[in-house]
C-alpha cells in the first residue's frame, strides 16, 4: 500500500512536501512580462547590496594603491617622484 493511500484510509491529511516550490502570487509588473512585484523588490535590494559591496571594494583598492603598496615598496606614487 502506498503512503498516500495508507494516509487516506487512516483519515490523515496528505503529507506536506517541504521541497515543494512556493509560488509567487504577487501581481506582475506588466501583464505580458513574466516579472512580479516581489521579484522587482528583490532585484532592487540585491542591486543596493551589490552597490555597497562595490563601494567597499573601491575603498579597499584605493587604500592598497595609495598606502599599502608604497609602504611595502611595491611601487612609488607618481606625485612623490
Amino acid at each position: 500500500m502506498g503512503e498516500a493511500k495508507r494516509r487516506k484510509t487512516l483519515g490523515l491529511p496528505p503529507r506536506k512536501n517541504s521541497k515543494k516550490r512556493v509560488l509567487d502570487d504577487s501581481p506582475r509588473i506588466i501583464k505580458w512580462l513574466p516579472f512580479t512585484e516581489n521579484q522587482k523588490d528583490y532585484f532592487i535590494k540585491l542591486s543596493i547590496r551589490a552597490g555597497w559591496f562595490g563601494i567597499a571594494l573601491l575603498i579597499l583598492l584605493w587604500i592598497v594603491v595609495r598606502f599599502i603598496g608604497p609602504a611595502a615598496g611595491w611601487w612609488i606614487p607618481a606625485d612623490n617622484i
